[in-house]
C-alpha cells in the first residue's frame, strides 16, 4: 500500500495492484495496462500521488462549488451531502460497449413486449412462460393499467439496467429498473468534473459524449405526445424538495429547458385534459416524465391521502390526454422475480437469444430453490424483490448467524419476496483513497431511452465501493461514483479521432 508522500512522487506498478482473482477494468494481471486504458494508466504513473491527490481536490471543490448533492434518509437526518466522486475514470473499450449496447436494447425490447402483453391478453401466461401466480403476488401489477396501450406499446420510457463484471470478465445483468431510475445526472456532471481533471488524456483519446442524452430525452418525451395543435409541452413531475432525488430532477428540467412542477401545479378538468397553472392561466400538458412512485401519482386510483399526485391524472392518461413517462404500471417488470424471466422473454417475444446474460438466481417461491438457498446462505446474495438502494441486502459470507437465522424466518415466512443469487467478484478499479491507489469494487449503470427507437448512454454511471472489500455500491451506503470513458481505440490504418466535444 502507498502512503502520501510529502514530494510529487512517481507512481509505481505495484501502487497500481490488482487483487488477486478479480478482474481489473483498467490493469491485467501482471499489472500492466489494458491495451484501451493504457494512455490513462501512463497518465496516472508519471503523475504521482500528490498532483492525483490534487487533482481530487479540484473536483471535489467543483462538486461542492456546482452545488451537486444527494440526500441520504437512512442515517435518520435527511441532509444533502456532496456526490461522492472518484477522479480515476473507468474506461471501457467501444468494440465492447457496442456488444452491451445491444444487449440492452434487446433487453428493454422484450420487457416492454412483456408489460404490454400483461396487462392485456397475458398470452405470456396462457403459453406457459411466466407463472400466472407470480403476477398474483406482485405489488406492482397495477389493475387500474388493464388494457391500456401506451404510444408504441411502451410502458418503460426510462430505464436504467445494473451491469457487473465477474472475475472471468463476463458482464451480466443484475436487475433492471423501470419505475423512476436515478442517477443521469451524475453521470453527465461527473464527466464535466473528470475532463476538467484528466483534460490532458481527453487530448490523446475519442471518449463517446455523454451529454447529448437530455437531447434525447427531450426527443423521446416530444414524441410521446397526443396529436394536439401546436408544440406539445412536456413536465418534469417531482415530489418536491426533500426527495433524495431533487437534484436530478432540476438539472434535468433545466437541461431540457422544460418546467419542474409538483402535483399541486397541475390539475385535470372535466374533459380529462390536464393543465398547468401559469401566471398566464392555465396551460395544457401534453408529457408528464414523472419521478413520483406510481402509488403517490393519484389519489382517485392509488393512495387517497397523497398530496403528491394528481387528482384525475390516471383518468386522463387512460383518455390517451396526457402521456406519463414511465408508465403507471411499468414497475411490474421492476421485480428482483421477474427479473429471472428476462432471457425467456426474449426468447418468447423476439425469437432471439439473449446477447446479455443474467446472473443465475434462485427463486424462493419453488421449494426446491428456497431450500437450496437456505441451506447455502452463507455462499449467497439474498434480496427481496421489490426493495432499491441496496436496502434488504444479505451477502451471506459476511452475514453473523443471526442475520442469517432472521433471513431465513423472512423467506420462510414469505417465499415470494425473496430470490438469492452466487457472490460474484465483482470487477475492480484503482481508486484514490486516503492517499494511496487501490483497487475498489464497482458496478455500472447505463441509461436506456425506449420509444419508437431507442438510444442507450456511451457508458453510464459507474458507481464504486469506497470501502476496502465492499460490495456495496449505492451512494447511500457509503458508496462512490466515476467517470466512465468508451474509448474508440484507432486502428493502423485508420488515424486517431479527435477529442469529443462537449
Amino acid at each position: 500500500m502507498t502512503s502520501r508522500r510529502a514530494t510529487i512522487g512517481q507512481v509505481t506498478v505495484t501502487d497500481l495492484r490488482v487483487n488477486a482473482g478479480t478482474y481489473d477494468e483498467l490493469l491485467l494481471p501482471d499489472g500492466t495496462a489494458r491495451p484501451h486504458a493504457a494512455v490513462l494508466v501512463d497518465t496516472l504513473r508519471r503523475l504521482g500521488i500528490d498532483e492525483l491527490q490534487a487533482r481530487q481536490d479540484h473536483a471535489d471543490l467543483d462538486i461542492l462549488t456546482m452545488g451537486i448533492t444527494f440526500t441520504v434518509y437512512s442515517d435518520g437526518r435527511g441532509i444533502d451531502r456532496a456526490w461522492p466522486f472518484d477522479v480515476i475514470p473507468r474506461v471501457i473499450d467501444s468494440e465492447e460497449w457496442k456488444h452491451i449496447e445491444a444487449g440492452l436494447m434487446q433487453r428493454l425490447r422484450a420487457l416492454n413486449h412483456f408489460i404490454e402483453d400483461l396487462y392485456n391478453e397475458q398470452k405470456v401466461i396462457a403459453d406457459g412462460v411466466f407463472p400466472a401466480d407470480l403476477l398474483t403476488g406482485s405489488v406492482n401489477f397495477r389493475p387500474e393499467c388493464v388494457g391500456a396501450h401506451p404510444k408504441f406499446g411502451v410502458w418503460a420510457h426510462i430505464s436504467g439496467s445494473d451491469l457487473v463484471r465477474d472475475h472471468d470478465g463476463i458482464v451480466y445483468v443484475l436487475e433492471d429498473n423501470l419505475r423512476v431510475p436515478s442517477g443521469v445526472s451524475y453521470m453527465i456532471e461527473n464527466r464535466l468534473i473528470a475532463k476538467r481533471a484528466f483534460a490532458d488524456v481527453f487530448e490523446k483519446h475519442s471518449v463517446q459524449p455523454v451529454d447529448g442524452y437530455t437531447d434525447e430525452l427531450l426527443e423521446l418525451l416530444t414524441s410521446l405526445a397526443p396529436a394536439v395543435n401546436g408544440n406539445a409541452t412536456v413536465v418534469v413531475l417531482t415530489p418536491g424538495i426533500f426527495n433524495s432525488a431533487y437534484f436530478e430532477h432540476g438539472f434535468l428540467a433545466q437541461r431540457m429547458g422544460v418546467p419542474l412542477v409538483e402535483g399541486r401545479d397541475l390539475f385535470v378538468d372535466d374533459d380529462e385534459v390536464v393543465y398547468m397553472r401559469t401566471i398566464d392561466g392555465p396551460q395544457r400538458v401534453d408529457v408528464i416524465y414523472r419521478r413520483i412512485d406510481d402509488m403517490f401519482l393519484d389519489p382517485e386510483c392509488f393512495n387517497p391521502d397523497s398530496t403528491l399526485g394528481v387528482a384525475g391524472l390516471m383518468r386522463a392518461w387512460r383518455a390517451g390526454n396526457v402521456a406519463i413517462a414511465n408508465a403507471p404500471g411499468a414497475g411490474v417488470a421492476d421485480d428482483k422475480v421477474v427479473y429471472a424471466w428476462v432471457p425467456d422473454f426474449i426468447r418468447y417475444y423476439l425469437g432471439e437469444e439473449p446477447i446479455l446474460a443474467n446472473v443465475p438466481t434462485y427463486r424462493c417461491m419453488y421449494e426446491g430453490e428456497c431450500e437450496y438457498v437456505i441451506e447455502h446462505m452463507a455462499e449467497l446474495v439474498v434480496k427481496p424483490a421489490n426493495e432499491s438502494g441496496g436496502a434488504g441486502l444479505l451477502i451471506g459470507n459476511r452475514a453473523t448467524p443471526a442475520e442469517i437465522e432472521e433471513r431465513t424466518q423472512a423467506i420462510i415466512a414469505d417465499p415470494r419476496n425473496w430470490v438469492a443469487q452466487p457472490i460474484l467478484s465483482l470487477s475492480t478499479a484503482p481508486t484514490l483513497c486516503n492517499g494511496s491507489i487501490e483497487p475498489r469494487h464497482l458496478d455500472l449503470r447505463p441509461f436506456i431511452l425506449t420509444g419508437e427507437t431507442s438510444y442507450v448512454t456511451a457508458g453510464g454511471l459507474t458507481r464504486v465501493a469506497l470501502r476496502e472489500g465492499s460490495l456495496i455500491v449505492n451512494s447511500s451506503q457509503g458508496g462512490g461514483s466515476k467517470d466512465t470513458w468508451v474509448i474508440e481505440m484507432p486502428t493502423p490504418s485508420t488515424p486517431a479521432a479527435l477529442p469529443e466535444q462537449e
